[in-house]
């Protein structure tokens, strides 16, 4: 009993002892910061924030919105559609090619649209071996397939120049899955002897490629500034 009344008391000392030294401390501490005479420091001047620039809106050409003579309503529909969905990647809206493979490699179906007014030139295009086995001057399919040396449909960028076993050659770079193996397959834009005019008064259509736009070697530099880079082709067959 005597051990626990002095195990209490120790205890009771042991607080009072705490607490008046946590008291001496807090009014120590107290004490030495009222007596304090360090210089505050004035406030700094204020910083002047810069305004944010003012965004420069976005203006969108003004297109066309019927098709121009010489092109299919439900054709020129589509790819004005297709220029819509990939407008993001498209950055020059003031044109676009049209290729109509629903007509034969003898009839001019390749139309480069202005879309301001309308304006349309039209040439000869070749199109795929593999589109057209046996060499009807009509195009039968199209494939997406690596080595089917067929056409693919679909939106393309017009993207980078280069020399290639065709000489000056444009890249092409397919938007849609039914060509997003343009560029692997080199599907491009090329001149070839076998799309010249001259060769309908020979045989009645054009020869083939291996599925790249293939135009008359008198007409490729035509082709490129009508195109140029960043701007849309749009190849269909309908029905």
């Amino acid at each position: 009993m005597n051990e626990l009344v002095n195990a209490v008391a120790s205890r009771r000392a042991f607080l009072k002892s705490a607490a008046a030294v946590a008291g001496t401390g807090l009014l120590a501490g107290c004490a030495a910061r009222s007596v304090t005479t360090a210089a505050v420091p004035a406030p700094a001047a204020p910083v002047a924030v810069p305004a944010p620039p003012v965004a420069t809106p976005i203006i969108q050409p003004v297109q066309i919105t019927t098709a121009p003579r010489g092109i299919r309503p439900e054709l020129f529909q589509r790819a004005m559609a297709a220029l819509q969905r990939h407008g993001s990647r498209i950055r020059q809206q003031d044109r676009i090619a049209i290729a109509d493979f629903s007509i034969p490699s003898s009839r001019l179906r390749f139309h480069f649209v202005d879309l301001h007014n309308g304006a349309t030139r039209s040439m000869l295009v070749s199109h795929g071996i593999g589109s057209d086995p046996g060499h009807t001057g009509m195009l039968q399919h199209f494939s997406n397939e690596v080595n089917s040396e067929a056409t693919c449909e679909g939106a393309f960028l017009a993207s980078n120049y280069y020399v290639g076993k065709h000489q000056l050659s444009q890249r092409l770079i397919g938007l849609d899955a039914t060509n997003n193996n343009a560029l692997d397959r080199a599907i491009v834009i090329h001149a070839a002897w076998y799309s010249n005019a001259d060769m309908i008064a020979k045989h009645g259509k054009l020869g083939r490629s291996q599925g790249c736009f293939a135009v008359g070697e008198n007409e490729l530099d035509k082709v490129f500034t009508l195109l140029g880079e960043g701007r849309m082709i749009y190849a269909e067959k309908t029905a």
